[in-house]
């Protein structure tokens, strides 16, 4: 339908769209998704929020305008920092429209620290979180093994830095045992393969140390070895673990977990065990050493000995035992000579009945004689052994009061000589006050202690 205006000219008027909301805002996105597909955005990250669900939402802004951002689960895993509000970035993305909110936004591929590198800020972050966790504290690091037994070493059977490792082991204790994880130490599965290797040693038992080892490289090449997961196996190792990644300017996160970082592997080779020849300087210093104080304690016991020998209470110890055992030479020399006596007594009754018989009947004589001699003798020898087991006993008596008396005897049943500081003999408690030091002579060895 047409109409006619005062002039004359005719119009015929345009035809009237009525979008719903939803169809406006597809065809929108539609057409930006077309426009901005691949876009690349500088700006302040602010609002940052990580859902639990993995996707990555946050607002980009500069001075004179923001603009909504997410960054999906799919994308996100793959950064190795984790975005934080005030940090200038680098985004990546295509712009779209949220259509259930109607707002603007960008979907997120790619995202770079602007400045330092990701890896950088990646390190930084979790450096900082491990150490704030307390895992590179100094009292939880174990010691390394002496002389380990064996050793285990996780790394890349092609890897030079195994070579230099086994070399070094073969030239300076060649008898120690080798166990090797083979693990890649490079590329995405790095880190979860040095990990088992972490973890089959600790679960084997079959090492006493671990060296964790990879050759220089790029901060690319050493991603690897600043994995969180990795840093965390190597703490909880019950083995010591010895880091020996890269060159000795590089530096990674294991290096601070782990119980002690070497420059090189060549270097933790060094390390971890000391050579034979060294071993053996130690222990001729050692046992030089010991030999010394042996002699210094036999001298010193030596010359405790005489000063403890020359004291007066000794001195008259010796006295009453010397005495003791000339009063028993004595007593045994009195006992042979009674003997003696008795006997020579005996064979003069013996001759003078000799002498006697020849006057009479030689048979009969002699035949009343031996039976009065075998009587004779048999008293004789009854009486000489009551004699003898008189003097016996009565010797045996006299030695049992000597050693009664011996002061070493007195020793042996608990006692002790006590004496002051000048060596003087302790008979009353007046004679010492608190603070003084004494003396004791025990039966065995002596002490010293102070009066409280």
């Amino acid at each position: 339908m047409s109409s006619t205006d005062q002039l004359g000219f005719s119009f015929k008027p345009l035809d009237r769209r009525t979008w719903t909301v939803r169809d406006l805002v597809a065809a929108m996105r539609t057409h930006i998704e077309r426009e901005y597909g691949d876009t690349w955005v500088e700006g302040e990250i602010s609002n940052f929020r990580a859902h639990d669900s993995g996707h990555l939402y946050f607002t980009l802004k500069d001075q004179n305008a923001q603009i909504r951002a997410v960054m999906f689960r799919s994308q996100a895993r793959l950064l190795r920092f984790r975005p934080e509000n005030g940090m200038q970035v680098v985004l990546r993305g295509r712009v779209t429209i949220y259509e259930d909110r109607g707002e603007l936004q960008i979907s997120a591929e790619y995202l770079e620290p602007k400045g330092a590198g990701a890896l950088q800020i990646a390190f930084d972050q979790l450096k900082a979180k491990l150490e704030a966790e307390g895992l590179f504290d100094s009292a939880r690091k174990k010691a390394i093994p002496t002389l380990p037994r064996r050793i285990g070493i996780v790394t890349s059977p092609q890897a030079a830095a195994l070579r230099d490792i086994l070399n070094v082991l073969l030239r300076r204790h060649h008898t120690a045992g080798i166990l090797i994880f083979p693990a890649q130490v490079q590329g995405e599965a790095a880190s979860a393969e040095v990990s088992a290797g972490v973890r089959y040693f600790n679960k084997a038992r079959s090492v006493d140390v671990i060296i964790v080892a990879r050759g220089g490289g790029s901060a690319e090449d050493l991603a690897a070895f600043n994995n969180e997961d990795l840093a965390r196996v190597v703490g909880a190792s019950v083995i010591p673990v010895i880091s020996a990644v890269g060159h000795e300017t590089d530096f990674t996160i294991i290096d601070f977990v782990a119980d002690l970082r070497a420059p090189t592997p060549s270097a933790a080779a060094e390390l971890v065990i000391r050579s034979r020849q060294e071993v053996e300087d130690q222990a001729e210093a050692l046992r030089q050493r010991l030999a010394r104080a042996i002699r210094y304690r036999l001298l010193m016991g030596r010359q405790a000995l005489t000063e403890l020998g020359q004291h007066g209470a000794f001195a008259r110890m010796v006295d009453v035992i010397n005495r003791r055992q000339q009063k028993l030479d004595d007593l045994k020399n009195r006992m042979e000579k009674a003997e003696r006596l008795i006997l020579e007594q005996h064979r003069r009754r013996v001759e003078a009945g000799a002498a006697a018989v020849r006057h009479y009947d030689v048979r009969r004589i002699l035949s009343g004689i031996r039976k009065e001699l075998d009587a004779r003798v048999a008293a004789l020898a009854a009486s000489a052994r009551t004699l003898l087991l008189q003097r016996t006993g009565r010797l045996n008596q006299l030695a049992g009061q000597l050693e009664a008396l011996s002061p070493l005897a007195i020793l042996d049943r608990g006692y002790a000589l006590v004496f002051d500081s000048s060596g003087m003999l302790l008979k009353d408690g007046d004679q010492v006050k608190a603070g003084d030091e004494i003396s004791a002579r025990l039966a065995k060895g002596s002490i010293i202690a102070t009066v409280k």
